[in-house]
């Protein structure tokens, strides 16, 4: 009997994923174990596992598209087997929740009949109608032969564009979501005039791009990174009642003894790693600020996890370095870059960014010299580090050069007080100004 299979939820944080790319298409055996997609999930892109034997009867969402979780997005069963009860019953959720059209296909051709009204030619144009007030540019003997997804047609109608004026690259020439947002309209003068007021301001703002010079724009779509991120550190900024702490720490001595380590180290120690270490050790020392706040209480952790954030192209990750008080500066080193290239070819898994206590977040090595950082959930803390720069220096009364770095500790006032936040600013700054203060 042919099984169902849906978006799995691949982290905590999850909603929907992107089939970024399909690695079996429909007719192919499958077995247990086979990689049937990759998936960009809110933080990585993850291999989606099959688990059933059989033939992949059927593809029910495009490379490129969202799809909620437990939407369906595929069905495996015996070579030549009916799905027709299963997507009748089956493709009105995915089709609403995903805005994709699922078709059946079998060497080239449609195995079986679309059954969800609101994916039929008529039911898009009537909710191009509906929806968005706009008369459909279309015409029944022009647009509606043309193969494109029930999104696509929908966006070609609140463009105003005809689906003839367009390229698609999909299966068999299918106009999918892309095609219309790559598209450039070049004729605006031989388009139909739509009625409605909402037609004619996307008419009018067609023409402005069209006649205004020098003028452009690119809507770059979201990528579920991005979306949780905004969701993420907009809820924080919003429920956590932020306040920041700043020092300038002497860096003197950390320099020095960053040099004489990497003379013996296996690998190659950076200002970050010393300064994850004197934040565990600091954490240690400052139980308060390595702490939750959990709605009817305060989670005082007695682990101590430090999130390290990661820049990609993206947006954010924040791979967790557990039990880092435990961890020596080779280690810390060397599970740093570890995460930093599996980071870059998005290899990240669930356990590399769930559990942190704390966070650090540098960007020092884009010569930033300092700056504020929004709160990592489930974090009271986060701690922003800024470059480290020679600057003019008073000793002992004497004008010198010497190294400086700038901190800002930012605190959830719900859990960290001022002075709490303050003693623990002096303590990673007293490991820092002193590093053998670390290996004891």
């Amino acid at each position: 009997m042919a099984e169902i299979i849906r978006m799995p939820k691949m982290s905590d944080t999850m909603t929907e994923g992107v089939i970024v790319a399909w690695n079996k298409k429909v007719g192919d055996s499958v077995k247990s174990g086979d990689i049937l997609a990759e998936v960009e999930t809110d933080k990585a892109t993850m291999e989606l596992e099959n688990y059933v034997k059989g033939t992949l009867l059927h593809i029910g969402v495009e490379q490129g598209q969202a799809v909620p979780v437990d939407a369906i997005i595929a069905i495996v069963g015996k070579e030549g087997e009916d799905i027709t009860a299963l997507l009748s019953g089956g493709t009105s959720v995915a089709g609403q929740q995903s805005n994709a059209s699922i078709e059946t296909k079998s060497q080239g051709q449609d195995a079986a009949p679309n059954t969800n009204p609101e994916t039929n030619s008529s039911s898009v144009a009537n909710m191009g109608n509906t929806e968005s007030g706009l008369s459909s540019p279309t015409t029944p003997n022009e647009d509606h032969r043309i193969k494109a997804s029930p999104l696509a047609k929908k966006m070609a109608a609140d463009r105003g564009l005809h689906l003839a004026q367009i390229q698609g690259s999909g299966d068999f020439g299918r106009i999918v979501r892309r095609d219309i947002e790559n598209f450039q309209d070049t004729s605006i003068s031989t388009a139909q005039p739509a009625t409605g007021s909402g037609a004619t301001i996307a008419l009018s703002t067609s023409l402005n791009r069209a006649t205004s010079q020098g003028e452009s724009y690119t809507d770059l779509p979201l990528t579920q990174m991005r979306k949780t991120i905004a969701r993420r550190l907009s809820e924080s900024k919003n429920a956590s009642p932020h306040f920041y702490l700043t020092m300038e720490i002497d860096m003197d001595q950390a320099v020095e003894a960053r040099a004489r380590l990497n003379q013996n180290s296996p690998i190659k120690i950076s200002i970050n790693d010393l300064v994850i270490k004197a934040a565990a050790m600091a954490l240690k020392q400052h139980p308060v600020v390595n702490s939750s706040w959990m709605g009817d209480c305060i989670r005082q952790n007695d682990h101590i996890h430090i999130g390290v954030a990661m820049a990609l192209p993206e947006g954010l990750v924040v791979p967790v370095l557990r039990f880092a008080d435990q961890k020596n500066l080779v280690q810390l080193a060397s599970q740093s870059k570890e995460f930093a290239s599996k980071a870059r070819d998005k290899k990240l898994q669930p356990q590399d960014w769930e559990g942190n206590t704390f966070t650090i977040s540098n960007l020092g090595m884009f010569g930033i010299e300092s700056f504020t950082a929004i709160i990592n959930p489930p974090d009271a803390c986060i701690m922003a580090i800024g470059a480290v720069r020679e600057c003019p220096v008073v000793r002992n009364g004497q004008l010198g050069i010497g190294q400086r770095m700038t901190v800002t500790l930012s605190c959830d006032h719900r859990v960290v007080d001022g002075a709490t936040g303050a003693a623990f600013l002096q303590s990673f700054a007293l490991m820092l100004r002193d590093p053998v203060s670390m290996l004891l």
